[in-house]
């Protein structure tokens, strides 16, 4: 009978061992697997260990042992959100040639040092023989494929320009909430308003949720065009543009409040979705089970929007699987993206998680599933200008990406002034 194994890691990066798989090791293949051991188990790294997220993870791993009976999931999740955690322990790990069987990343421009160094099979056999280049949207297979060859398979496609909102607190300051501010200097003239009546108007967590926060006024201030440029470099950080980004991003960390920024983003945003203390939170979709959980309601608790100057665009972010190279179990790695790929886990995943399916191909009836949320944004990735989130690794290499979030920590410090933060950005983006 099959069995799940749970290894949870701490923040301090205590990773528990590897459970054997076999004690006949002889016969080994050139893949690395013992023929003894052909895929009877998959060693799976995420950073979804705690909430709505590792609730998620287990509705895919029910659909997986329902899949495959015979293989054994081994979870090796990494506490700490965005997974920084998971990825300094990954890098470690990947460098000393002990991968895991298959490891989650954010599809895009993250996984480019994995795929530089050597890390990384070329997955492009799994897509032809599951269908996949049909099944998921052509943009998206694009934004996945690096010189004609793809190195991960996503589960879901998130949204990260959405701001959520407290109805109670909005209509306490005079308010609706069904009508969001138009700009970003609007939400600011709203955000006064909030505070002028006593409560919060935004909070913020931890430096991975700060660079959320200022890639949306980005694109905001920026727009689709100008914001892509900046990503690839044709825009200068230094623009004026980007300044006046810089400044509002400045002006709305003011509003928030201090002690919030060592936290993880959902005691971060406990006052939105929980104690009717705050008015706003920009965080991904993944915000939408946390409202659950807590038997909200949309429309009636609280309201969603994208942040205000970023109407038709899609701040895109994926998680996705990879399959390293001298993985122990490949197979059982073969295993798990034909599961996270397939309709089953895809649907059973998302509809827990907030997030969206990656597959373009499910019926009317397979989205009629989904929570309202869900279906707008499924509409919205079908029509709207996709942009690449920076925070969660579509847009930049993780090592610029890290960067950034450590002159975010100097900012919150004081040892940056708002100039002195975008002069390291664009010192980052240069490296």
């Amino acid at each position: 009978m099959r069995r799940t194994i749970a290894i949870l890691a701490a923040a301090t990066l205590g990773v528990t061992g590897l459970v054997a798989c076999s004690s006949d090791d002889s016969a080994t293949t050139s893949s690395g697997e013992s023929g003894a051991a052909a895929a009877n188990e998959v060693d799976v790294v995420t950073w979804w260990s705690a909430g709505s997220e590792k609730k998620g993870l287990e509705a895919l791993v029910k659909v997986f042992n329902e899949q495959n009976p015979d293989i054994e999931f081994v979870n090796q999740a990494i506490s700490g959100g965005s997974g920084d955690q998971a990825k300094q322990k990954l890098q470690t790990d990947l460098a000393a040639k002990t991968p895991p069987d298959t490891y989650q990343a954010h599809a895009g421009a993250e996984l480019s040092s994995d795929i530089a160094a050597g890390y990384l099979e070329d997955v492009s056999g799994v897509y032809d023989e599951l269908g996949l280049n049909e099944a998921f949207p052509a943009s998206l297979v694009e934004r996945l494929t690096v010189d004609g060859k793809i190195y991960s398979v996503p589960s879901n496609v998130h949204r990260a320009n959405v701001v959520w909102a407290n109805t109670k607190v909005l209509e306490e300051a005079g308010l609706d909430p069904k009508t969001p501010a138009a700009d970003i200097d609007a939400w600011i003239a709203d955000m006064e308003k909030i505070k002028d009546a006593g409560k919060q108007p935004i909070s913020v967590g931890s430096t991975w949720t700060q660079l959320q926060l200022l890639e949306t006024i980005l694109i905001a201030d920026l727009g689709a065009d100008d914001y892509n440029k900046l990503m690839d470099g044709s825009l200068s950080w230094d623009d004026a543009k980007v300044t006046k980004a810089f400044e509002h991003f400045d002006t709305i960390m003011n509003f928030t409040d201090k002690g919030l920024w060592s936290q993880d983003w959902e005691p971060a945003m406990a006052g939105v979705v929980k104690d009717d203390s705050v008015a706003y939170n920009v965080m991904g979709d993944w915000a939408l089970a946390a409202f659950d959980e807590a038997g909200k309601k949309a429309d009636t608790d609280y309201v969603y929007f994208p942040v205000p100057g970023t109407v038709g665009v899609f701040d895109f972010l994926a998680d996705s699987f990879t399959k390293p190279v001298g993985a122990k179990h490949p197979a059982g790695t073969d295993a798990w993206l034909a599961t996270i790929s397939s309709k089953e886990g895809q649907i059973a995943f998302n509809t827990v998680k907030g997030s969206i399916p990656a597959r373009s191909d499910l019926s009317d009836a397979e989205i009629a599933e989904f929570p309202a949320y869900q279906q707008s944004a499924m509409k919205d990735f079908g029509k709207d200008t996709i942009v690449s989130s920076i925070a969660h690794g579509a847009a930049l290499p993780l090592p610029v990406t890290e960067k950034m979030k450590a002159a975010l920590g100097q900012y919150d410090s004081g040892a940056l002034d708002i100039a002195g933060l975008q002069q390291a950005f664009a010192s980052a983006a240069a490296a």
